[in-house]
């Protein structure tokens, strides 16, 4: 019997040493765990050592292991130099493609070097059709006028009565019908606006409303006088409006809306009834109080993104809606007149000389527009330089020869040197063929250049602008760097 009492009374005893035992381990766990965190030896016991999470390169290797001394890398290449190109050198390379009987009689070439912007060569007209060159002007007032880190927000705010809401076009030119991940730069999208909108509604108690929709921030015709009468019947370009999805096009693409802000209206309608939300008749037309409640917003990517996707595809509708935006921003009308005066405006606040051009619109559509090939050039001069930082995406933004946008599947033809080094907006319509951009030669000289063929024969189309990607690619090849 004492030997059983004696075993039941250091049981609990042996328990008791085990836990505390455990608690200890569990304290000392903890307390490294803080120290390693937070660096509290230094702190408080002041022990001086390097901490691995905030100096981890002046933490010591472990005895016995000794690290070899880093040694200065080389360099993977020579420093670059600002190279001064030859005229002659230039000319020797463009002047025969210029002379090929498919780019017709009307055939401008300018190159300038731009370290400096000295024109090394020029000829042919001083004034061409710009086509979708254009885009570049479009796309520098843009980022001037508005700031690279600009977007556009598309709202659902209160309407007239209680029982109204009115989805407001802020021109998000690239506002999306339904949710994309894949897409670049990222849509705002009319699914997320309408389930954003619902929720609010439900939180108000409400779940019947009538939808109006306010395109009230762009003016004017949504079609441009100056476009050749086909080409909304021909579904070339929609017409132009603060409010769409999908930048007008019909669900399926291919053909384009007569309407596309009352098309975007009636599917945003369509989601949130789907949402719980009853709609009472169907939308339309409204303007919005400039105070009014908001209930939802959707914001577009930076401006920034939306002028590299406008020019790597030549985006007709995007650069139009950008043109508006140019205007407003100017405090113009935001309508196609508005937009030629503002661009002209900013470009001449950037030292770019367009007051002989004639513009009209945003996108180069218009056979109308008359742009100098020096207009071009400075706009990629001005857009290189470190003086106006805002607007180095007209460059960088450009579709590269052979890789994307574009050009991706140009310059079949030519010296493959012009491959990955030649940048460039192109400009097409019927006659039309151009180039204006960036080319660094064999010799490392970074040149600008326009080459712009606008009265091609129909019959000569391919091989005019074969020609003229021979002639950026000729610049790519050449060693023009001048002669010390």
């Amino acid at each position: 019997m004492a030997g059983g009492d004696t075993r039941h009374s250091a049981a609990p005893s042996g328990r008791r040493f085990r836990r505390w035992t455990a608690a200890l381990v569990a304290v000392v766990l903890v307390l490294a765990g803080l120290s390693f965190v937070f660096d509290l030896g230094p702190r408080w016991l002041g022990w001086d050592y390097p901490s691995p999470i905030t100096e981890p390169a002046k933490v010591a290797p472990p005895p016995g292991l000794t690290l070899p001394s880093p040694a200065q890398a080389a360099a993977v290449a020579p420093a670059s130099q600002e190279r001064v190109a030859d005229p002659a050198a230039v000319r020797r390379a463009v002047a025969r493609l210029i002379r090929d009987k498919d780019l017709g009689p009307r055939v401008a070439v300018a190159v300038a070097q731009l370290s400096d912007g000295e024109t090394v060569y020029e000829t042919g007209p001083s004034s061409v059709t710009p086509a979708s060159t254009m885009k570049m002007l479009t796309s520098a007032a843009a980022l001037a006028a508005l700031g690279p880190d600009h977007t556009f927000r598309t709202t659902v705010v209160a309407g007239a009565s209680p029982r109204d809401v009115v989805i407001v076009g802020g021109g998000d030119p690239l506002l999306a019908r339904s949710p994309d991940s894949d897409m670049y730069p990222a849509r705002a999208d009319i699914v997320t606006l309408a389930k954003a909108t619902a929720r609010s509604l439900k939180r108000l108690g409400r779940n019947r409303v009538r939808l109006g929709y306010d395109t009230s921030l762009f003016e004017g015709p949504p079609v441009s006088p100056a476009w050749k009468a086909s080409y909304i019947p021909d579904d070339v370009v929609s017409p132009i409006s603060a409010l769409w999805v999908d930048e007008g096009l019909e669900p399926g693409g291919g053909s384009r809306e007569a309407d596309p802000a009352q098309a975007a209206a009636v599917e945003f309608a369509e989601v949130l009834k789907k949402q719980g939300i009853k709609i009472r008749g169907n939308p339309r037309p409204a303007v919005a109080a400039p105070d009014a409640e908001e209930y939802a917003f959707v914001q577009s990517a930076p401006l920034s993104q939306i002028v590299q996707w406008t020019l790597e595809v030549s985006d007709n509708e995007t650069a139009e809606v950008l043109f508006r935006h140019v205007a407003l921003a100017e405090g113009r009308p935001g309508s196609f007149v508005g937009g030629a005066a503002a661009v002209g405006d900013v470009l001449s606040r950037l030292g770019v000389d367009a007051s002989a051009d004639r513009i009209y619109d945003g996108s180069g559509l218009s056979r109308k527009n008359r742009l100098s090939p020096q207009t071009l050039l400075s706009v990629v001069e001005v857009s290189s330089s470190e003086e106006y930082p805002e607007l180095r995406t007209v460059v960088s933004g450009l579709p590269v020869a052979g890789f994307t946008g574009s050009l991706a599947y140009r310059f079949e033809d030519g010296d493959e040197e012009g491959l990955g080094r030649v940048r460039a907006k192109t400009g097409t319509l019927t006659g039309v063929h151009g180039l204006a951009g960036v080319v660094t030669d064999k010799s490392g000289t970074v040149m600008a250049f326009v080459a712009i063929a606008d009265r091609v024969k129909v019959a000569d189309t391919l091989d005019a602008r074969q020609r003229i990607d021979q002639v950026a690619a000729a610049l790519a090849a050449c060693a023009c760097a001048a002669t010390p």
